[in-house]
């Protein structure tokens, strides 16, 4: 499945089951946490993230206003919650939510919105993370408002990463999704680019995973 990749964090396991039932027809990717500590590990590399207020290790405004610290608005968050006054939704949005929706609710309603929230978080093809800022249809990449001056190969690579923040890519699935499965060429060709990157970037954007490639540094501020 290549669908949209949605985080289901959610400690009641039959409406999870359910709720991924519905995803899984409607064509998302899903993984799924049952509390807080254990979406914390599973963000990276999600496009959204659906979120229950009530958690029993930690509130999910409370992992909410921990998610916005580290990713910024980058990840778009709707919160499942049973609180329907008007005071909680505020405070939701407040802390960082993009939606809300109420229990009880509609599988339709709810794919909907995030349906709703994914063409959101991508107008004109053009990926954030964080200070960096990538637009697909120019081909043009800048950090901190300032324009980049990359490569084609290097966009390519840059971009593959900031599609996929904080997963980690060995240079072999690196060199076969930027440069192609039939390019003639060795893993070094990846780290003098991921070097050709730092030098323009700054050392802090693309983190070596030692045994295992390489990832995009997600949601960290990304200039100094």
């Amino acid at each position: 499945m290549n669908g949209p990749r949605v985080l289901l964090v959610e400690d009641d396991a039959v409406l999870r089951e359910l709720l991924r039932h519905h995803l899984e027809v409607a064509g998302f990717e899903v993984s799924e946490a049952d509390r807080a500590a254990t979406a914390w590990t599973r963000l990276g590399g999600v496009d959204l993230v659906v979120l229950d207020w009530m958690l029993p290790d930690e509130s999910g405004l409370a992992l909410l206003r921990r998610m916005r610290q580290r990713l910024g608005q980058a990840l778009p968050v709707l919160m499942l919650t049973a609180k329907g006054r008007e005071a909680d939704r505020v405070e939701g949005l407040e802390a960082g939510a993009d939606d809300y929706l109420a229990k009880p609710f509609g599988a339709p309603e709810l794919i909907a919105r995030l349906r709703a929230l994914l063409r959101r978080a991508t107008p004109g093809k053009r990926l954030v993370v964080g200070d960096l800022s990538i637009d697909l249809d120019q081909g043009r990449a800048s950090l901190g408002g300032a324009a980049l001056g990359l490569t084609r190969r290097e966009f390519e690579l840059l971009a593959f990463l900031a599609a996929h923040p904080g997963r980690v890519f060995s240079r072999q699935v690196l060199l076969d999704q930027v440069w192609g499965e039939e390019f003639v060429g060795t893993e070094r060709t990846v780290d003098q680019h991921v070097a050709q990157l730092r030098a323009e970037l700054g050392s802090g954007l693309i983190e070596t995973v030692r045994g295992r490639g390489y990832r995009l540094a997600a949601g960290r501020s990304l200039e100094g």
